[in-house]
């Protein structure tokens, strides 16, 4: 008889592993949180350009909340079973770095977009 915590391996089409985002279309992407130092409207607005554009070029996209003093974000791939890579991470991290009026920035790991890890 399996042991309890033994993972059952489930034999899936791969029309539905494709539909479910598992296995080898699995998405990947990651968790960004900061905090604004002494920011105005206009470095504010700015920021946000700034991000979209940086973003834009590699081919991502964002989700998140926030206000003028701390922000949530989740980047992941702009395509529709693309992941973000780890150097796509190392990038958004060394470009948030550079900013002076943000802190505590935390960049995650990368994570399932889909599913928790």
């Amino acid at each position: 008889m399996p042991e309890a915590n033994q993972v059952k391996q489930v034999k899936r089409s791969n029309r539905l592993r494709k539909k479910l985002y598992v296995d080898e279309y699995q998405v990947l992407g990651f968790e960004v949180s900061f905090k604004f130092e002494s920011v105005d409207e206009e470095v504010f607005d700015t920021f946000f350009s700034d991000i979209m554009d940086f973003v834009d070029s590699r081919e991502l996209m964002l989700g998140g909340a926030g206000g003028t003093d701390t922000f949530t974000l989740y980047v992941s791939s702009y395509n529709r079973y693309g992941s973000v890579s780890v150097e796509d991470r190392a990038a958004f991290e060394q470009w948030l770095s550079e900013k002076e009026f943000i802190s505590n920035a935390e960049v995650g790991a990368l994570c399932d977009a889909y599913y928790e890890d």
